[in-house]
């Protein structure tokens, strides 16, 4: 028997109703050997037309780094890695080949080569902490301790095409990152303070400008962490009526909805890399669908020196090598298999079809199926020739993940290869009319057309990785079968599966950079501002 929040159900039915359950987060840790390199952890990537009032003609690209921030996680906090070159690649013609890339260089330095001093005893030396006093402004005095970065935009290859400098239109290239969230002491009004590291700026041969921001924020990705990976100790289907996660009858002894099971929302923070970018500067000569995908990438070698500085621990060398690399979320996480992981995120997308299989033929639902199909069928007195999708390969998963959907988010050249897809020809959604399961809930400017930051990722790619795209889903309020499976292919296809954890644009800032400023380390508890 298994038993969830009191409720005693039989293995049959607790197992029918889990059927995708391997590995649900975004790509946190989700390969072994960036598991050693958190500063460089692509975690997620949004891309998405900006629905802030007076801001649709805009693209907002976003890309999270360096997972699981404790905000008390002093006293160096999270700076990013001043050796990595941090990227957001469009691909504006369907080749899987960047057309335009921003690149991210970061340059932390110690204010006059120390940091901040303090004399105690006649001798002046430099103090514990990155700052001696409030910090309120940009560069401020008290910091010892700065982070600055610059942008630069690449047309063609990334590694050979043209270079062009991004600026701010204060003057210069080179921009603040501001200091992490370390509590209302040192920071007063954080969200005042990070808003002034937003900045406007001029992007080369393209007319309109832009806007751009790094800097912590709150960790945004929905998901009931804990849980799933205790072999899912609830039942991943909507229990009590909810009009949002269920168009049909609730399941008894289903998980509810609940900010309760929210594992990294209000608890975790993330640094955030966004951009934000006229349309037409990314479409090009394409049908106005851009494939988007970001990476972070380190020198080939790094000799340790016995004799470390602050800012020279290591010599490095070489060319640089792509070490994280996140376009849809959860596909390392769900469907590359173990011995695959660390190879998908040096991989480039053009390289995809070597992994392709795990696509077509995904294992998850399969293994699955041989290990509980008998059970389920001599409990529930069903006769299931099996609980997985049988339309293989699965040209619903390709759609989604590697080619785009036709008349939605394909581009005129397909070359199958696994991209975030933006169809920016779709006008964006204003905030309070988001529904958080994107095109499967009619909401045709959400995931998996792009995504934001309210599109319930974690439910959406349960539903159609157990075949909710086999049967017609809504689009402009008519039920419509897209062809690529039929629902005799998805005997679970219309399951409300869901992990409980629930997505609302509401949650999160009307106006960009989008993502809640980052909870303070102290004091605590606390409430988001």
């Amino acid at each position: 028997m298994f038993r969830s929040a009191g409720i005693t159900l039989t293995v049959g039915a607790a197992l029918l109703l889990s059927a995708v359950t391997p590995a649900w987060s975004s790509s946190h840790r989700e390969a072994p050997f960036i598991t050693e390199m958190p500063k460089v952890d692509n975690t997620d990537v949004y891309a998405f037309r900006s629905y802030e009032p007076g801001r649709e003609g805009f693209v907002t690209l976003i890309s999270n780094f360096y997972p699981f921030q404790e905000p008390g996680g002093g006293p160096i906090y999270y700076p990013l890695d001043p050796d990595a070159l941090y990227e957001i690649m469009i691909d504006s013609n369907g080749d899987a080949v960047e057309d335009t890339t921003f690149q991210f260089d970061f340059n932390n330095n110690l204010r006059r080569g120390t940091g901040k001093t303090i004399t105690a005893g006649g001798k002046t030396l430099p103090i514990a902490l990155r700052y001696d006093g409030q910090v309120t402004e940009l560069n401020d005095s008290n910091l010892g301790l700065i982070e600055r970065y610059t942008v630069t935009q690449v047309k063609g290859d990334r590694r050979e095409g043209t270079r062009t400098a991004v600026t701010s239109t204060r003057g210069g290239a080179s921009l603040f990152k501001p200091l992490d969230n370390v509590g209302n002491k040192t920071i007063p009004n954080y969200p005042a303070y990070a808003d002034q590291f937003v900045y406007d700026i001029a992007i080369p041969g393209c007319s309109g400008g832009g806007r751009v921001f790094v800097g912590q924020r709150e960790e945004n990705f929905a998901v009931n962490l804990g849980p799933i990976f205790d072999l899912v100790n609830f039942v991943p289907i909507q229990g009590e009526p909810d009009p949002i996660y269920s168009s049909g009858d609730p399941f008894p002894g289903g998980i509810t909805q609940s900010q309760e099971n929210q594992e990294l929302i209000n608890h975790y923070n993330i640094t955030t890399i966004a951009i934000e970018v006229p349309i037409s500067c990314l479409t090009g000569d394409g049908n106005g669908v851009i494939g988007v995908w970001s990476t972070a990438s380190l020198p080939q070698s790094r000799l340790l020196k016995p004799n470390p500085t602050f800012e020279q621990p290591a010599t490095q060398g070489g060319a640089f090598v792509q070490v994280s690399r996140l376009g849809n979320p959860l596909v390392n996480e769900l469907v590359i298999g173990l011995p695959q992981k660390n190879l998908f995120n040096a991989a480039e997308p053009t390289q995809d079809t070597v992994l392709a299989d795990f696509v077509t033929n995904p294992t998850f639902p399969e293994l699955l199926d041989r290990l509980f199909r008998q059970p389920v069928n001599a409990t529930l007195g069903t006769n299931f020739s099996t609980l997985a999708p049988t339309n293989f390969p699965r040209t619903d998963l390709v759609a989604a993940f590697l080619t785009g959907i036709p008349t939605l988010n394909q581009q005129a050249s397909v070359t199958p290869s696994e991209m975030l897809r933006l169809n920016t020809q779709v006008n964006p959604t204003a905030q309070d009319r988001q529904h958080p399961l994107g095109v499967v809930a009619d909401d045709l400017a959400g995931f998996p057309n792009g995504r934001r930051p309210g599109d319930d990722v974690v439910d959406i790619v349960l539903r159609v990785a157990m075949g909710r795209l086999c049967h017609p889903i809504p689009i402009n309020g008519q039920p419509t079968q897209l062809g690529f499976c039929q629902p005799r292919d998805a005997p679970t296809g219309t399951v409300a599966y869901t992990d409980g954890a629930p997505s609302r644009a509401g949650q999160t800032m009307n106006r960009f950079p989008y993502l809640n400023p980052a909870l303070r380390g102290a004091p605590r508890p606390q409430t988001q501002p």
